[in-house]
């Protein structure tokens, strides 16, 4: 059995969905088993009618806008922090949470601790591409300011990532950059760029990208520091809201819009749902020694089922091993 610690009390919905979302991962996998932490009163009834469920009672929850730090540090009964100490004690494998991507960050990097040689750990997620293919970007807001020496990991273990969740054999990365050139971008950018050939040589580093690159598909890995790619992602997120705000606006003015979206309406939902990231249920934190992936704060019942079942996939494929295996060789 592979067993995921879930945060029952985190995100902005009910704890509820996180419950159906358990029940939906559980019937998915027979080699599944959870631990769910949260309130009593929350947990214990959920787990008395679920055969592979334990309950880790916790009494505190972080809320979104707290100070990550401070309140893990107040907070130690929390239902993030008592779920991951539980994935440091052994009791579960890994740990699935739609709360504060802040508390979760820090509660990870010092409650479980980081892979021997990883400076920085990065967020990173599948995002979609045209014919169907993803890419892996990273850092999603997790470190703001970098050195080259740490986008070169980023690089590796957003490659560990895509072989493991998109099942790509040898990816290749390409740096976020304002051009394709090797000599745009920052200086920051330009000294990344250098490290990154250095490493990754001909053999799996493509150059730079653009912004207009992220959703085409055509890298099988994006790595930029935690500000641009927090900038970048939250930025297609408010494009996507804009452009189904204004089809919405369309359809009220004339009974053909209507009937247009009407037959688009589908397709539309398809779009929404491989730009929120449900189907692979968030993003992962890499760099830690178990994998912890993080839901959005709206998550659905089904991003708590895929976080889930992703997680379970990082830890029978061996994610923290081979991340850990490729930055070895790289020192």
């Amino acid at each position: 059995m592979t067993t995921i610690c879930i945060d029952a009390m985190g995100g902005d919905r009910e704890p509820k969905v996180v419950l159906e979302g358990i029940a939906a991962a559980l019937e998915a996998d027979d080699e599944l088993s959870v631990l769910v932490a949260g309130n009593e009163d929350v947990v214990v009834p959920f787990c008395a009618k679920h055969e592979r469920a334990r309950a880790l009672v916790t009494t505190q929850t972080i809320e979104m806008g707290e100070h990550p730090t401070e309140a893990i540090r107040a907070k130690k009964d929390s239902s993030i922090v008592r779920g991951l100490a539980a994935v440091h004690a052994g009791e579960a494998d890994g740990f699935f949470s739609a709360g504060s991507t802040g508390a979760i960050f820090a509660a990870a990097t010092f409650g479980v601790g980081r892979i021997r040689g990883i400076k920085r750990p990065a967020i990173a997620c599948p995002v979609p591409g045209l014919d169907g293919r993803h890419s892996v970007f990273l850092d999603m807001g997790a470190n703001a300011d970098v050195r080259p020496d740490m986008l070169v990991q980023f690089a590796h273990m957003g490659r560990a990532y895509s072989r493991i969740t998109l099942g790509v054999e040898d990816p290749k990365v390409a740096l976020l950059s304002n051009g394709s050139e090797d000599t745009k971008g920052s200086e920051a950018v330009v000294a990344e760029h250098e490290a990154l050939a250095k490493a990754g040589g001909d053999t799996w580093f493509a150059g730079n990208c653009e912004g207009t690159d992220i959703l085409t598909g055509r890298f099988d890995v994006i790595v930029t520091d935690g500000f641009a790619g927090n900038i970048a992602v939250k930025t297609i997120e408010g494009t996507a809201k804009y452009i189904l705000a204004e089809v919405k606006r369309a359809t009220q003015e004339s009974k053909r819009a209507l009937l247009g979206a009407g037959l688009l309406k589908p397709s539309l939902k398809r779009v929404a749902a491989g730009l929120s990231g449900d189907e692979y249920g968030g993003a992962a934190l890499l760099g830690v020694k178990a994998p912890v992936f993080i839901g959005h704060g709206a998550t659905s019942v089904d991003a708590v089922k895929h976080g889930t079942l992703a997680c379970a996939a990082a830890v029978r494929g061996e994610l923290v091993d081979k991340i850990a295996r490729a930055v070895a060789a790289d020192q």
